[in-house]
């Protein structure tokens, strides 16, 4: 007869058995976490990837990614979110280590680089929609911009005034430029413009523009009158 463990020995099982669980749980999150990671660089050289060529490339089985994206939309939509969430977080972290209109473009530009790949994915985006994924990305996308802009205009670096959703309503002319090999330079000439177009008015800029217009003056000798 096999005797029963007693509620000691139980208890001494526990943390184990916890302790075993959160590993597993842990090494499931890894594997999502990487899938993610090796889907997002995939989907960027070719929308048309395979499930199963991602799952090769981040070192999993077929059943492994299956478990975590039952689906091909399931798994884009996890690389939307990531890019979603990495591009908000993004915003304190270049204001912290560049000055807040070097920080907004270099934001412009991981935007930019971020909408290359909705482009390619923009079919199976545009059918999630419906699940409120645009609601979802707008809270974060708003609150990064708000963000650089406050630091901007309290540096002079911009005009006044700028209202967060006017200037990602602007932002989206990224979602419309053509895959190709000149996408980026493109991207990065119209990004140019919009940068020019935020600075003009901006008090930083006009400081100069004073001085500059007073030395004119005083070397007119018409300073005094």
């Amino acid at each position: 007869m096999t005797q029963q463990p007693g509620p000691q020995q139980l208890q001494a099982q526990l943390p184990a058995q916890r302790q075993g669980a959160v590993l597993l749980r842990a090494d499931a999150q890894q594997n999502r976490d990487r899938i993610i990671e090796v889907a997002r660089d995939a989907l960027e050289a070719s929308a048309d990837a395979s499930l199963n060529s991602i799952a090769k490339k981040a070192g999993v089985g077929a059943g492994t990614l299956y478990r975590h994206f039952p689906t091909r939309e399931a798994l884009v939509l996890a690389v939307y979110r990531y890019d979603v969430q990495q591009l908000a977080d993004s915003a304190p972290e270049l204001l912290a280590a560049h000055p807040p209109l070097t920080a907004l473009r270099l934001w412009c530009d991981r935007l930019a680089h971020y909408g290359r790949i909705k482009h390619g994915l923009a079919d199976v985006l545009h059918a999630a929609t419906s699940d409120g994924l645009v609601d979802e990305a707008y809270g974060p996308v708003i609150g990064a911009i708000t963000q650089l802009l406050t630091a901007c205009e309290q540096a002079g670096a911009v005009r006044t005034g700028l209202v967060p959703d006017d200037i990602l309503l602007l932002l989206g002319f990224l979602w419309r430029i053509d895959d190709g090999d000149g996408a980026a330079a493109r991207a990065d000439r119209l990004l140019g413009l919009v940068m020019e177009a935020l600075r003009a008015g901006a008090p930083a800029a006009q400081a100069p523009q004073r001085a500059a217009w007073f030395r004119r003056r005083r070397r007119s000798g018409s300073g005094g009158r």
